[in-house]
């Protein structure tokens, strides 16, 4: 059994676990689309879920993807989340628990009124970049919406995160852009590509 947990020797496991977390309307399943299609196209066995809160009044989206040689379920368990991508600093931290111990946090830190905070049942925590590295080995945070905007397109928030964790990702960078290149209308290309470069300039090992 030991032999098998060499197929991602970084993170010494043979299925990487990712989550993806933002807000509707974010583009979080476009994300793990690209990352599921990246995977394919690389050989791999990749199963992927989602989990959509009120997604078109902003609420909480959570995709769930699974990649390895076999991969049998597409739900990552509690506490086993290898990667954990976030939209946005307090969905980013409402998913900590499924993280891993040694795991990895990549989030944008331009905040939203997501809708828990509008209706106000629940207040926006002051120390919510604290708090997620607080309970993470590994935290890479940056204004991601700022580089989607220097771009010329803030809604490609998703494509500079998918940039971002390019070196976390197991999968050559001309393949995901393939991935992008598939997944992405042809007259929103050349934009999403700009803002996929703009992120990778950010991506950390």
């Amino acid at each position: 059994m030991a032999n098998e947990l060499i197929f991602f020797p970084r993170y010494n496991v043979n299925v990487l676990n990712i989550l993806i977390a933002g807000v509707g309307g974010q583009g979080v399943l476009l994300t793990s689309k690209i990352i599921a299609e990246a995977a394919l196209l690389a050989g791999l066995d990749v199963k992927q879920s989602e989990v959509h809160g009120m997604a078109q009044r902003g609420g909480s989206v959570l995709s769930q993807v699974r990649i390895g040689q076999k991969v049998f379920s597409p739900i990552v368990a509690e506490g086993e989340a290898d990667l954990l991508v976030g939209f946005e600093p307090l969905e980013t931290a409402r998913y900590l628990h499924f993280l891993r111990d040694t795991g990895m946090v990549i989030y944008n830190t331009r905040t939203i009124g997501t809708i828990g905070v509008s209706i106000g049942k629940e207040a926006y925590p002051a120390d919510i970049n604290e708090t997620i590295r607080k309970h993470a080995a590994k935290v890479h945070a940056f204004d991601a919406t700022e580089l989607a905007v220097g771009v010329g397109e803030k809604r490609a928030v998703n494509l500079v995160l998918v940039g971002a964790m390019l070196k976390s990702l197991p999968i050559d960078e001309k393949i995901v852009d393939q991935a992008i290149v598939n997944s992405v209308p042809k007259k929103l290309l050349e934009i999403n590509k700009k803002a996929f470069l703009a992120g990778k300039a950010q991506s950390r090992s």
